[in-house]
């Protein structure tokens, strides 16, 4: 009967130390591989995994990330409307509610990028773009 070595985890250097990982908070395409390895590493040899179940897997990967990526370009389109929506108030007059409820208006002056959400500079407040309720176009005399 041959002896057998045990076999490294994926990663793993032959004679090095395991040290425990942080576990992660998301299932990727390293997490799925690692799975993928072990299940095929503690599979039964006389009852092999189903390559078409091997398959189903694999395209589901690939379509969690297409959707994790399209997500982030989503992420990235929307970022930009609210950047380009705020500067294009640059100048012109805006209304929006404080905290009271109560309406103010004024000519937005400066944007600011700073915070996720764009904010605008009426008169001397800051005000989010969302907070927003109303724009009209200046006109010059």
């Amino acid at each position: 009967m041959p002896i057998s070595t045990p076999i490294p985890p994926v990663g793993a250097a032959a004679g090095a130390p395991l040290t425990p990982a942080a576990p992660k908070q998301t299932l990727d395409s390293e997490v799925f591989l690692e799975l993928l390895v072990t299940q095929l590493r503690n599979q039964d040899p006389s009852s092999p995994m189903d390559t078409t179940q091997m398959i189903q897997q694999t395209t589901q990967l690939a379509s969690m990330e297409q959707l994790t990526s399209l997500a982030r370009l989503t992420e990235e389109s929307f970022s930009l409307q609210m950047r380009s929506a705020a500067a294009e108030l640059l100048g012109r007059e805006v209304s929006y509610l404080d905290a009271d409820g109560a309406t103010h208006t004024g000519i937005a002056s400066a944007v600011s990028y700073a915070d996720q959400v764009p904010t605008v500079t009426v008169g001397t407040e800051r005000v989010t773009l969302d907070a927003i309720s109303g724009v009209t176009a200046t006109t010059d005399a």
